[in-house]
């Protein structure tokens, strides 16, 4: 490693997300919640050199492991992401983030007359029609929501 390369810590526990698309870390911490006055450490790097996507942004979180939830939610904004659950500073585990073909309840559809905003306890249903660029289709009313719908939403 020459003096030029980003040199980030390693992690004793926690999570790393890497391979986020360049430009989304921000929203991936939102994703999770995260307002940055807990009392652990957080580290973010936007825009790092990607061998594989030109750019890439990694998110590490000392102390947190993720839910199956929060995986599924980052695979919107980041489809290509991988997870890693670090302890004692290796890695015992490796996820790789998939979009899955349906989602269910973690976005609303936008369309202000789909059913799923109505007074009926109906849960949202959006089959993916693609992955890049995201766009999500309603399953009740066809409308297709885009990445910023959903960012929008997170």
């Amino acid at each position: 490693m020459n003096e030029v390369d980003l040199r980030v810590s390693k992690i004793k526990d926690g999570t790393v997300i890497d391979h986020i698309s360049g430009g989304y870390a921000l929203d991936v911490v939102k994703i999770l919640g995260i307002t940055c006055k807990e009392k652990r450490v957080i580290t973010i790097a936007i825009n790092v050199h990607s061998k594989n996507f030109g750019t890439k942004d990694i998110v590490k979180i000392e102390g947190r492991a993720l839910n199956s939830d929060e995986v599924n939610r980052i695979a919107l904004v980041a489809p290509h992401a991988s997870i890693n659950i670090i302890r004692n500073y290796a890695v015992v585990e490796k996820l790789e983030v998939k979009l899955p073909k349906t989602i269910g309840g973690i976005v609303k559809c936008v369309n202000p007359v789909c059913i799923t905003n109505s007074d009926e306890p109906i849960v949202s249903n959006f089959s993916v029609e693609s992955v890049e660029p995201l766009i999500l289709k309603c399953h009740y009313c066809g409308y297709m929501l885009e990445k910023s719908d959903v960012l929008s939403q997170m």
